[in-house]
């Protein structure tokens, strides 16, 4: 099923600049298993639709950048890859969707930034790429390389509206998430761009998604940004599962007493209570996770003994605080579709 020889090309990029042609993955338009659905038009909006392959889709969402979004997303698909539903023994099958175009983060925090592009199967769909067992495609595979690094993180998207929805789209709809043993996603998580543009637009017309964690720090600017992020999904109809503070107080080692380094909570609980959202996790401030991120190794593999040892009670707090998420995650997806 996924035997195939040929790679994704990258040769709609030119030297200087990024060249936008009729296709912008260099993806067949026609014969694919799953062609892209176009943009509403006049007539009126189309159905909403499910990615193929996948049961369940959760964005990660924030109108705001850098509260550490991309990072709870992927720690929360391993989380969730560790979780067994209470009517199973087997653990979820889970994948990451990176759908920030202008900024990629997910191919560093999996340690997958220096990897070869996907391959294509035999129909024309990317096949993800993989690593920590979680398959992962990203805006990021694609971009040409820094000769010096073999790197993609110098490499510029200078694209219009148009040329972004298009991509989405093909990301959304033109990736095999199969296995070897044909057997698709239980759930599909996808790492959100800040702010109310294109991306969530597109999304949030086309793909039935069954809940959003919104992601925010304590500064009362993040907060104003998430409430808008909000407001925008909730026009789209998707469904907001819940709020997660991130680096909420720092646990210090030797006195075990919080500090909150950016502000008390009290005005997220408050933000939290007036648009009527469920409060996730309060995570702390923890020197691992950014460190295990630089270096493409999630928090959430390491073990309950390493956390601790490495951050303290902090890093175990963190780690029980994210796997509260996954379970709430999973219930509250599990309640609303079959």
């Amino acid at each position: 099923m996924l035997c195939s020889t040929r790679r994704l090309s990258a040769r709609w990029f030119s030297s200087s600049c990024l060249r936008w042609h009729e296709n912008p993955l260099g993806l067949p338009r026609s014969g694919g298993p799953n062609p892209p659905p176009q943009m509403p038009r006049r007539a009126g909006p189309i159905q909403k639709r499910p990615i193929p392959n996948v049961k369940r889709v959760v964005t990660v969402a924030s109108g705001k950048g850098g509260v550490g979004k991309s990072t709870v997303a992927v720690n929360l698909a391993f989380a969730l890859s560790s979780f067994r539903p209470p009517d199973s023994n087997a653990r979820l099958r889970v994948g990451i969707l990176d759908l920030d175009i202008f900024g990629p983060s997910i191919p560093t925090l999996m340690g997958l930034q220096n990897s070869e592009e996907p391959l294509l199967t035999s129909s024309g769909a990317i096949i993800p790429l993989m690593n920590h067992g979680i398959p992962t495609m990203s805006m990021g595979f694609l971009l040409p390389r820094s000769p010096d690094t073999n790197s993609t993180n110098d490499s510029p998207v200078v694209w219009r509206g148009l040329m972004v929805q298009k991509a989405v789209q093909q990301l959304l709809f033109d990736v095999d998430w199969r296995d070897r043993q044909d057997l698709g996603l239980d759930v599909l998580v996808i790492d959100m761009p800040p702010g109310t543009g294109d991306v969530p637009l597109t999304l949030g017309q086309l793909v039935i998604v069954d809940g959003a964690v919104i992601v925010s720090t304590p500064q009362d600017v993040a907060l104003a940004d998430v409430s808008k992020g909000i407001a925008m999904l909730r026009k789209v109809s998707v469904p907001i599962t819940g709020i997660v503070l991130n680096q909420a107080h720092f646990m210090c080692p030797n006195c075990e007493a919080r500090h909150y380094l950016y502000g008390p909570p009290e005005a997220f609980r408050a933000t939290a209570a007036r648009l009527g959202v469920d409060i996730l996790a309060e995570l702390p401030l923890v020197p691992g996770v950014s460190q295990g991120g630089d270096a493409g190794l999630p928090y959430s593999l390491l073990s309950p003994a390493q956390h601790e040892s490495r951050d303290g009670l902090g890093g175990s707090q963190w780690l029980e605080e994210m796997g509260q998420v996954a379970e709430k995650v999973w219930l509250s997806m599990d309640s609303t579709r079959d």
